[in-house]
């Protein structure tokens, strides 16, 4: 190995490690308020697209999780926020966690890649531009790689919370 790749695998270990603690920081937390609300849920760590991911599951299939999503995922994002306020108390450093519960992160995130499609085939066949409802900065990150897996490109414009995708014609 040369010296620039074992730097390179060294700073990947680096970052790995990292987020695996941030990782097990948001558990530690994410476990205390579930017992804090006497709700049942498992954690499951891992880290994708460079960054921490937890999600809190149940095997029972209990609607009790719903609870902690909220219409619209309202509270899933709060929750998040303060997973990620908890793990900078801990690291010092700006988290990027994301946070999913009972899956609907998950499932939200094919329906959108659905709308980035749908919006794109729209774009591409009237020529014109197509604006989509406000939402999240999860939300839009998701349509946004839907349209250009499309082959188009996308702004956001607005201000949060009115933020929203423009999906422009080739």
């Amino acid at each position: 190995m040369t010296e620039g790749t074992t730097a390179a695998a060294a700073e990947g270990a680096d970052t790995l490690t990292r987020l695996e603690q941030e990782g097990d920081i948001a558990a530690d937390y994410l476990e205390g308020l579930l017992d804090i609300a006497d709700l049942d849920g498992d954690i499951d760590m891992d880290v994708e697209a460079d960054r921490a991911s937890v999600s809190i599951i149940s095997d029972t299939g209990s609607r009790d999780l719903q609870k902690l999503v909220g219409r619209d995922g309202e509270v899933l994002e709060a929750l998040q926020e303060l997973t990620r306020l908890a793990v900078h108390r801990e690291t010092g450093d700006r988290s990027r966690l994301m946070l999913d519960i009972a899956g609907y992160r998950a499932r939200r995130r094919t329906e959108l890649a659905d709308l980035g499609a749908k919006a794109a085939a729209e774009a591409k066949s009237t020529g014109q531009p197509v604006r989509l409802d406000p939402m999240t900065p999860f939300e839009r990150k998701v349509v946004h790689d839907a349209i250009k897996a499309a082959g188009l490109r996308s702004e956001s414009e607005g201000e949060e919370p009115q933020r929203f995708v423009v999906v422009l014609p080739a």
